[in-house]
């Protein structure tokens, strides 16, 4: 997942469970940002982006296992962008 935004602050969350059974929320990110995050298998991967109170905008990308899965884009005060994806079968 990727982030951009004008220098604002951003709150990302991970509301799919991890691997160890938590949610993964991080506040006060400062953009641009990658991160990786493990998705245990059954749960399809969610992430979400919330702008701070100043505005701004910040966009969202989803892959999974290296391949686009969607994209969203957070505007104005306090907004909100979510991608959801559905993980492939195991490969063998």
């Amino acid at each position: 997942m990727a982030d951009k935004a004008g220098g604002r602050g951003l709150e990302i969350s991970c509301p799919a469970r991890s691997e160890s059974g938590t949610a993964t929320v991080e506040k006060g990110v400062t953009p641009p940002r990658r991160k990786t995050v493990q998705v245990p298998l059954g749960r399809n991967p969610t992430v979400a982006i919330a702008l701070d109170g100043k505005g701004g905008q910040a966009a969202r990308a989803l892959a999974v296992r290296d391949r686009h899965v969607q994209r969203a884009t957070a505007m104005g005060e306090f907004g909100r962008a979510t991608c959801t994806g559905e993980l492939p079968a195991a490969e063998n």
